[in-house]
């Protein structure tokens, strides 16, 4: 890890970067940290999870050690607007990483309509007043395909298409582009990025239908990193965190994905 501080330091200056061997959860672990007043600037690796967390508060299941990589960024934050922040990460470990990657909105990485990898984004304030707002920033990559009991989609692993990759080696990858990104969103925030995150929307054309029974059809991401689906009512602008969209259709061939 001595290699990733030296490569993070100039970026993020005082960043400690942590490797646990196991633990419930790198998100849990860091949002106690901020919770609790001890927040600092850390990247929180784990080796193994007993607790994963997804989005919508879903378990996660790393599997066996090397089957996947799991870590956490916690930084403190203060864009004008939070919209769009899994996106804009989500955009950033996929360009890290491969040009066949494909982005499922909000927070999931794609392969060949299979999961390769998903984003959980929390906030929390940092326990004093001057620490103002901090944001952990977790990561779920499968490095091998896998069986995974009850999964709604079939994962993907990233040695399909990087074989032999380990997991200091993807962390090596996106690391650093990782705090480049969240460093530029809490600057320009998501709009200047919509356009590279609907070029690898995985959605984009297909019929989908939303967790409140909505059906309609994906037309990519606004400026603000809301889904636009068109419906036999009109256009719905889907920008809520507790809703949940997945494909009914296999996506058109001339899409390459």
């Amino acid at each position: 890890m001595q290699a990733l501080r030296a490569q993070l330091a100039p970026r993020l200056p005082g960043l400690g970067v942590e490797v646990a061997a196991q633990i419930d959860s790198t998100n849990t672990e860091l949002m106690r940290r901020v919770r609790a007043g001890l927040a600092a600037p850390v990247l929180l690796a784990a080796e193994r999870q007993s607790a994963g967390r997804g989005r919508l508060g879903r378990a996660w299941d790393g599997g066996e050690p090397g089957a996947t990589l799991a870590f956490s960024l916690a930084l403190p934050l203060a864009p004008r607007d939070w919209s769009g922040l899994s996106l804009a990460v989500g955009l950033s470990l996929a360009e890290s990483l491969h040009s066949a990657i494909g982005l499922k909105w909000p927070n999931d990485l794609w392969w060949q309509d299979r999961k390769l990898a998903g984003v959980l984004v929390e906030t929390a304030g940092g326990g004093a007043a001057q620490d103002g707002r901090w944001v952990v920033i977790g990561v779920g990559l499968n490095l091998t395909p896998r069986a995974v009991a009850g999964a709604s989609t079939p994962p993907a692993g990233l040695q399909e298409l990087l074989p032999g990759i380990d997991a200091p080696g993807a962390l090596a990858r996106i690391a650093l582009p990782l705090a480049q990104a969240v460093q530029a969103f809490e600057h320009d925030g998501f709009a200047p990025l919509a356009a590279r995150f609907n070029a690898r929307d995985v959605l984009a054309g297909r019929p989908v239908r939303l967790s409140d029974g909505t059906e309609g059809v994906a037309r990519g991401v606004g400026p603000d990193g809301a889904l636009q689906v068109d419906t036999a009512h009109g256009r719905r602008v889907v920008s809520s965190a507790e809703v949940s969209v997945r494909p009914t259709a296999q996506p058109p061939m001339e899409g390459g994905r």
